[in-house]
Formats: structure tokens, C-alpha cells, sequence
């Protein structure tokens, strides 16, 4: 038994020392005795078709790079600390190297061994592969500036895009369709441009126009990019690429309820022409450039909120790397067209990216944090000013009701002392002492009007001496240190606010616990003190956050402080805002009561207005601090840092760096004036990308966000880079893009089939026909209510209720009935995340959950059956019928005929009509409508 035990142990052991004393006699040699092993048990899963774990054996410089969560993969001179001996010996058989097949030998091992001790010698020239330029790839070149190529057929272009066009199609033999008539281009380019159809009356003004030239066209598309309805239509295009939704998402999802301001940004900036290296800058910084919505942007994604993180550090840590990785991540793919995020864990598997890259673009927002923020507008301004003057006004009132609380409140002991904190100004007086050492502890605060008990704010606290002529020596400018329980930090509130020597809420501290929290002034030297004033606003704007009950220590140590002022919990009361709810006119006379009361009910309407005032001026467009420290996390994982990194852009096509320690908004504003480079090889191109697919459906290149090696090539490249230069001389104009495109022959194309040209190009990529496709749901929608002339065209604000809730736990039971609000476009829908439209979500309606770049079409049964049957439909359709009676009058074939020209554009066909109206006669006009709502004709463009 014991001999079999040694056998069993020593054996192998003997086998590989025999081994190796062979080996060691004749010296290894890489291409003879090594490689072969590696061709045999490595390359099929670390080779060129795959690299596993990051690990790749068939090149040299890679093999030494490292495996992912092991560090590098070969450590010459050291077999001992080789993660690829280690795997290959590994004795358990789940993660022993190769996973399949036979494992490597004994004398394989120790070759390995062997090679790697003696120091891995790994001749240049002979790898089984070539390594390929992740560079040479056609998105990370400059751009350049290719002229129109001559065409054979010379009468057709009317431009440059038809030029790259047609010489494309000549090049497969193809010609272009037909032109479309009159009619269906301006129905196409209405849609296209507006969301919505043209009314029979824009039809007959532009049949009359064309008769008598080609300027007609300009004109209408003038006309259309003027309208507001164009802003809200291609600001939807935007949305959906940047996940905008109301709700926050994940299992909570309640609601966002100041979202909305970045939706109504993105419609302005539509409808204004904002140029778009500006539009860049605004999203990424506007903060620093007058534009406060615009910083929605960045927080569009969905974030777990407080409750639904772990209170445990590693758990914080971990939310806050997601929360960071979904501004990265929203930055590069919208921006640049990138897959940054998939370098979050391990350098890129496809593209130039490394995790270092990743972790220095992280750093460009690492004081970023999802929340509402005070807009500063000129309308918020406004209603800054009204609300200031409706404050004083409540002070006054409270000043007014204070008189008249003694008699008021007959109930209060009067052995206790009563003690009323003022928001404004506090004076604490008391028998001069020599203090080195002040503290100022809360022990309550009182209630937000709204929110209950919420952290206090301290305003400048000012310690003066006992002499003749008092000197403030809390200041910092004095040298004076402050320290505190602890910290909520933002622009506003900030330890080094409370002994600046400025006043007001924006130069303030305070507290990060609810209703408690304390400062503490350390003097440079010992003074004889006998005063302190301290304020919750010394400009009185702010009455919440207000101390309540504290105690004021001073003392020549901190181990010999001595209270010179305490105000228990249960004797404070505020006079600062009187509580209307808990008001007793007890006591009072008659007159006295009425004024009471008339000063209540004043009081409480002013209240209402400071509240809608202060809802106005805020928008959930991210909070700015401090950068966190960004390190580089080995595998992702937030508990194992590696080195600091400091902000810097992709270092495949910038060299754009910041130091370290540079400042919060710093950062934002020199990533957006890098992405906003006429140089940089990305931006314009991938913005003209995402103007050409909103025109035809698919873009040049058919992954808008994945311009990288797993994305596809352009089918016109030069067209693509004219298409961007031509962008960038426009001064970036969006609506200059429309032009050229809308107007061209290539977009006038009708939809004619061509079976030859199909064998060729069965996806129209080649564009010789006008591409078919469906319209969007906002569209379906918004244009069955502009044909019924129910459309509400009410912009911005608070979305309307598609659900009937607007976020939390449960499930949302749709609205199946609207009116009113819920008649506006569907852009001012309230967007719940991971919930669909009940009738139009069947159409491919993005829920907000993933950036949708490109809408993939589907035909499914369901959307047949919403769109035939659902209340909307058969309200709307009744709506159609109602308007088409009274503009048609009674007789049947003129209704017919208007409702053909309200919902087509066109007049009816001889037998269209007459299969119309037998069916109007028995079962109604609504039914037509119903009938004509669900044709192709109305759901695709023509």
C-alpha cells in the first residue's frame, strides 16, 4: 500500500525531472519544441479565431500581454509565477488548460517549464500569424475630401450626393426609379420632416407651385424646416438614442418629474438650427454656456437610486461604476459612434480601446451625479424674482400672525421658556469667556415645506470678541479652521462657505444627516469672546433647513468646553414660518380672527406659487462636485484599483490629456471641444450617418452606433466623408443636411419595384429606388390625429400620461381614452422606461431600456389588432368621420372623397369609391376611417 502510494506520488515527479535533464542537454529550441505544443493544445481558443480570456499564443507580442483577472500570461524566468503553467497543471479538471481533449503531457510541461525559466526566448519572425492594424481601419483615418465623380448619365444628378449615387449604381450596372409625383414627395418629405402629412390645402398649394417650377420644391421644404413641428419630430430621432425616459428604470422605476427640460432642450435646438459642434458642447457643459437643460444629457440613462444600493461601501462603490459607465457609454456611442463601455472589464476585443482608455474618459465625468439642479434661464430668472418678492410677502405675513400667537396659543406652559430661531439672523450673547475652541451643535431642524425632516443648513457663523470695536474672528481669512460632523457637498454648500465672510444660501453648509449635524471653529489663537451670530439665510430667500434646537460650546480645549447657549428640542418653537396647519385663533377676538385668517389664506396661496415657481427652475440635469479619483480597475471590479488615471481621450485618435488634478466642469468642456473638432474622425461623420438614415431608413453605414471593426463599412465611403466636410463648411447645420438631401434626385426616386435591380441589391442599399418603409409609432399616431383634427399642438412641459400612474413598483394599466393633453404629438408623452405604449408600442417603439440607434421593422398580428380595434382607434377613426361630415356634407361620395383627400392626399379611384359606399350605408362612415387608418397607404411612406 505504501509502496503504491509513492509510486502514485513520486512517479510523475521522477518522469519530469528524467525529462528534464534531457532537455536541459539539449537546448530548447522555440520553433522546434515549443510552438508545437502551442499549435496542438492552444491555438483553437487563443489563436486568431478567438482569444479567450484575452490570451492569444500564435503571436509574440501578444502571448506576453497578460490574461484577463491573471496578469501577464508568460513571466520570463519564472515558469513558477506563469499563469499558463499554472493553468496547464492545474489539478482541478474544470479549469485545467486545454478544457477539451487530452491535457498536455509530462515532457510538454516540462518543455514548457524549461523554455520559460531559461527566459522564453521567442525568435522575431516566426509567428504563426500576422498581427492586424487595429488602426487601419477606415473610421479612424482623417477624413477626406473627395470631389463628385463624373457620371454616363449626366442629365440626372441635380448634386453631389446623386453623383456619388449614381456612379455607385453604374458601377452594378443599375439604374435609378422613376421620378415620384408630386404629391408623394410631398407627403414623403412632410413625414420625413415634420412627422405628420400635409393637409389637403399644403397639397393643392404645392400641385399649383410645381406647375410653375422647380423652386416650388425649395419652398416647401423651407417651409417645413421652419415649422416648430420639425423640432419635435427629429428631436424624437435624438431621444432615441440617448435612452430619454421619464421614469429612473430598473425594479423601482419612479418617476423622473423634471426630465422634461432636456426633451423640450433637444426640440429647441432642433427647431433653432443650433449648430452642432454647439449642440455637443451645450449636452456635454452647458452649465459653463448659458444652456442648464442641455446637461440632461448625461444623465439620460437608467440609475439604481439610494434605496436600492446596498449601504455597505463595496456596493456604493460598484452603483457608482455603473452610474459613471452609463455616462461614458452615452458619451461614445452617441458622440463618437464607439463601443468604449465593452473596455470597462479588459482592453477591446475588437478595437483600439484599452481599459486604460476607458477608465481616462470616465475621468472627464467622474463628478457627474444623476439629480435635479436649479435651472439659470432667463424664464427661470423670472420666476426667481417673483418668488423672491413672494417671500418677503410671507415673511411679512408671518411677522403679522407671530403678534397675535400669544394670545393665540393660551395652551403653552408658561414656565417653560419659549425660544423662536430666525432664518435671517441670530444673536447669541453671553458672558465673555477666552476660547480657542467654538461649537455649534443641532440637535433639530425644522420641516421642509414638502419633504419633512431634511439635513440643516448653516449660513456664515460669525464669532466676534469682547471688545470696543468687535472683531469677527471665525473667519478664514483670520486663520481659522473648520471641521464638521460631516458634509453634503454641491456648488452651493461647502464646509469652506461657513466662515468665508459672504453670505446667502449659495455660500453655505450643510449638514449630510436629516435634522442634525455640528461645526467646529478652531481659532489660530486663544480671544476673549462674548458674541455669536449665526443666520440659516442671511438674505432671507430660505426659511427650511432651519435650527431648531442646538448647542453653542466654547472653551480654551476641546476637552473644556462650556455651554453658553442650549435650546432643548422640546422648548424650540419657529417663528421663521408660521405653520398654517397648526394655527389656533383660540383666544382671539373677532377682528382678530378675521385678519388671521385673511392672512392664512393669502399666506397659503403665496406658498402655492413659491412652489410652482421653484418647480419651474428645476430639471433633472445632473449635479457637479468634486471628481472622484478615477483609477483603472483590474477586471472592472471597484474593489481592486490599480493605477490613478487622470482625463484623457481615446489614444487610438486623440492625444488630448488633463492633469489630475484638474477641475470638475474643466474636464466636460475639454472633452466637448475635442469631440467638437472639425479633426476629430468620428463626429461629423457619424452625425451625417444619422441625418441619411433618418431620411431613408438606414444610414450609409447601417450601425450608427458602432463605427468601430464590429460595426460595418460604409456602402458609399467617399459619400460619407463629402457628406461630413460638407457638414462642417455648412458651420454644422442640421437643416442645411435636409436641404441637400431632400432636394436631391436620389430622395425624389418613386418606390417603383425593379425584380433585376432587386437580384442585384435586394436591400436597396445602393439606393436605386426610394426605399419602402413603415412610419414610426410617434408618426402613426400624431398623423391619425391631425387627419381626425383632433392633434393638440401644445409644446413643452410635463408629459401627458400614457399609463395611469407615472412610475413606482406595480404595473401601469395603459390610458385607453385621451383627451385634452393626451391629444398632443407623442414626443410629450410621459416615457416609462421598460413600459410600452399599449396600441403603438407594437410598433417598435424604443421602451428607453438601450440606445436605439436604428428601429428594426417588424409585422406582427398585434399591431394589425391594436391598431383596428383599440378605443384609440375607434375614437379617433369617429373623430375622422365627424370632421369629414361636416367639411363634406351628407351626401356619401363627397365624403368619401374628403376623406380620401384628409387621410391620402388624393381623390379616390372609380372603384375605390364605389366599394365605399356600400359600406358607409351599412355600417357607417367611422368604419371607412377606421379601414383607411390601417391601409398601407396611410403606414408607409410613399
Amino acid at each position: 500500500m505504501h509502496r503504491s502510494f509513492w509510486q502514485a506520488a513520486w512517479g510523475p515527479f521522477w518522469l519530469t525531472v528524467v525529462l528534464s535533464v534531457g532537455i536541459q542537454a539539449a537546448e530548447i529550441d522555440f520553433v522546434r519544441d515549443v510552438q508545437p505544443i502551442f499549435q496542438k493544445h492552444c491555438v483553437s481558443c487563443h489563436g486568431a479565431e478567438s482569444q479567450k480570456s484575452g490570451l492569444r499564443l500564435d503571436i509574440k507580442s501578444e502571448a506576453f500581454k497578460g490574461v484577463d483577472g491573471w496578469g501577464p500570461s508568460l513571466v520570463a524566468g519564472r515558469a513558477s509565477e506563469s499563469p499558463i503553467i499554472e493553468l496547464v497543471t492545474s489539478e482541478d479538471v474544470d479549469s485545467r488548460m486545454p478544457p477539451e481533449g487530452d491535457p498536455l503531457s509530462a515532457a510538454e510541461i516540462a518543455v514548457l517549464t524549461e523554455w520559460i525559466d531559461s527566459g522564453a526566448l521567442w525568435p522575431d519572425g516566426v509567428d504563426l500569424a500576422e498581427l492586424e492594424d487595429r488602426l487601419d481601419h477606415w473610421s479612424f483615418k482623417p477624413m477626406t475630401s473627395p470631389t463628385a465623380p463624373e457620371v454616363q448619365r449626366g442629365d440626372w444628378p441635380r448634386g453631389s450626393i446623386d453623383r456619388f449615387v449614381l456612379s455607385r449604381l453604374e458601377q452594378d450596372g443599375l439604374s435609378p426609379a422613376p421620378e415620384a409625383d408630386v404629391v408623394s414627395w410631398l407627403r414623403r418629405v412632410s413625414v420625413d420632416l415634420t412627422g405628420l402629412p400635409p393637409t389637403p390645402r399644403e397639397v393643392n398649394e404645392f400641385i399649383e407651385q410645381a406647375r410653375r417650377g422647380e423652386a416650388a420644391y425649395a419652398i416647401a421644404v423651407n417651409r417645413l424646416l421652419q415649422s416648430p413641428r420639425y423640432g419635435e419630430r427629429w428631436a424624437q430621432h435624438w431621444l432615441d438614442v440617448v435612452r430619454y425616459a421619464d421614469t429612473h428604470g430598473f425594479e423601482v422605476n419612479t418617476e423622473r418629474p423634471n426630465a422634461w427640460p432636456y426633451r423640450d432642450y433637444v426640440i429647441a435646438a432642433m427647431n433653432a438650427d443650433t449648430p452642432y459642434d454647439r449642440f455637443i458642447k451645450e449636452q456635454i457643459a452647458g452649465d459653463a454656456l448659458g444652456a442648464d437643460a442641455a446637461t440632461g444629457f448625461l444623465v439620460t440613462a437608467s440609475v439604481l437610486l439610494p434605496g436600492q444600493i446596498g449601504k455597505d461601501a463595496p456596493s456604493m462603490r460598484l452603483a457608482r461604476q455603473d452610474a459613471l459607465d452609463e455616462i461614458v457609454n452615452n458619451v461614445s456611442q452617441t458622440f463618437l459612434g464607439m463601443s468604449v463601455g465593452c473596455a470597462r472589464c479588459h482592453d477591446h476585443k475588437f478595437d483600439p480601446i484599452t481599459a486604460k482608455d476607458y477608465y481616462s474618459m470616465q475621468a472627464f465625468v467622474a463628478g457627474v451625479e444623476y439629480g435635479d439642479r436649479k435651472l439659470r434661464t432667463p424664464h427661470s430668472e423670472a420666476l426667481e424674482r417673483q418668488a423672491d418678492a413672494f417671500r418677503e410677502r410671507v415673511a411679512e405675513i408671518d411677522d403679522r400672525l407671530a403678534l397675535l400667537v400669544p394670545p393665540a396659543r393660551p395652551r403653552v406652559d408658561q414656565e417653560l421658556e419659549t425660544y423662536t430661531s430666525n432664518a435671517r439672523e441670530n444673536t447669541e450673547t453671553f458672558e465673555p469667556l477666552d476660547a480657542r475652541f467654538v461649537r455649534f451643535t443641532i440637535h433639530d431642524a425644522n420641516l421642509h415645506p414638502s419633504l419633512g425632516l431634511i439635513e440643516p443648513c448653516l449660513d456664515e457663523v460669525q464669532i466676534f470678541t469682547d471688545e470696543a470695536e468687535p472683531r469677527n474672528v471665525a473667519l478664514a481669512s483670520h486663520g481659522t479652521k473648520v471641521t464638521a460632523s460631516g458634509s453634503r457637498m454641491s456648488s452651493n454648500h461647502k464646509l469652506e462657505h461657513i466662515n468665508d465672510g459672504q453670505f446667502g444660501n449659495s455660500r453655505s453648509w450643510m449638514s449630510d444627516s436629516k435634522g442634525t449635524g455640528w461645526v467646529m471653529f478652531e481659532l489660530p489663537d486663544s480671544a476673549r469672546i462674548a458674541k455669536v451670530v449665526w443666520s440659516r439665510d442671511r438674505n432671507g430667500k430660505f426659511t427650511d433647513r432651519l435650527a431648531t434646537a442646538y448647542t453653542l460650546e466654547a472653551g480654551s480645549s476641546i476637552d473644556q468646553l462650556r455651554t453658553v447657549k442650549h435650546v432643548p428640542p422640546q422648548r424650540a418653537s419657529v417663528n421663521a414660518a408660521i405653520n398654517i396647519d397648526r394655527f389656533s385663533t383660540v383666544g382671539l377676538n373677532d377682528d382678530e380672527t378675521r385678519l388671521a385668517n385673511r392672512l392664512l389664506g393669502e399666506k397659503r396661496s403665496l406658498e402655492q406659487r413659491i412652489k410652482a415657481a421653484e418647480r419651474g427652475q428645476v430639471a433633472f440635469a445632473g449635479t457637479f462636485r468634486q471628481p472622484d479619483e478615477i483609477h483603472r480597475l483590474h477586471r472592472g471590479d471597484p474593489e481592486q484599483p490599480r493605477e490613478a488615471v487622470a482625463p484623457a481621450v481615446l489614444s487610438a485618435i486623440g492625444e488630448l490629456a488633463l492633469p489630475i488634478e484638474a477641475a470638475e466642469q474643466q474636464r466636460r468642456r475639454a472633452l466637448a471641444d475635442w469631440i467638437a473638432d472639425p479633426q476629430n474622425p468620428l463626429t461629423a461623420r457619424v452625425m451625417v450617418n444619422r441625418i441619411w438614415q433618418g431620411h431613408f431608413g438606414i444610414g450609409l453605414v447601417d450601425t450608427p452606433n458602432d463605427f468601430g471593426r464590429n460595426g460595418t463599412a460604409p456602402t458609399h465611403p467617399r459619400l460619407l466623408d463629402w457628406l461630413a466636410q460638407e457638414f462642417i463648411r455648412s458651420g454644422w447645420s442640421i437643416k442645411h443636411m435636409h436641404r441637400l438631401i431632400v432636394l436631391s434626385s436620389t430622395y425624389r426616386q418613386s418606390n417603383q419595384f425593379d425584380p433585376q435591380a432587386a437580384a442585384v441589391d435586394a436591400d436597396v442599399r445602393l439606393l436605386w429606388r426610394y426605399p419602402s418603409r413603415r412610419l414610426e409609432a410617434e408618426a402613426i399616431r400624431d398623423a391619425m390625429l391631425a387627419a381626425s383634427g383632433q392633434l393638440n399642438l401644445k409644446m413643452g412641459g410635463r408629459g401627458f400620461n400614457l399609463f395611469n400612474k407615472r412610475g413606482g413598483l406595480s404595473g401601469f394599466t395603459p390610458v385607453d381614452s385621451f383627451g385634452d393633453d393626451g391629444l398632443r404629438r407623442m414626443i410629450y408623452a410621459h416615457k416609462v422606461r421598460r413600459e410600452r405604449d399599449a396600441v403603438f408600442g407594437a410598433f417598435d417603439c424604443p421602451d428607453a431600456g438601450q440606445s436605439t440607434a436604428r428601429r428594426i421593422e417588424s409585422t406582427t398580428p398585434i399591431q394589425a389588432l391594436n391598431l383596428l380595434n383599440s378605443r384609440f382607434t375607434i375614437e379617433t377613426a369617429a373623430a375622422l368621420a365627424e370632421r369629414v361630415a361636416a367639411e363634406a356634407g351628407d351626401e356619401i361620395g363627397d365624403q368619401i372623397r374628403r376623406a380620401y383627400q384628409v387621410v391620402f392626399n388624393r381623390d379616390p379611384e372609380h372603384d375605390e369609391l364605389h366599394q365605399a359606399i356600400p359600406v358607409i350605408r351599412e355600417f357607417g362612415l367611422e368604419t371607412l376611417c377606421r379601414a383607411m387608418f390601417n391601409s398601407n397607404e396611410f403606414l408607409f411612406y410613399p
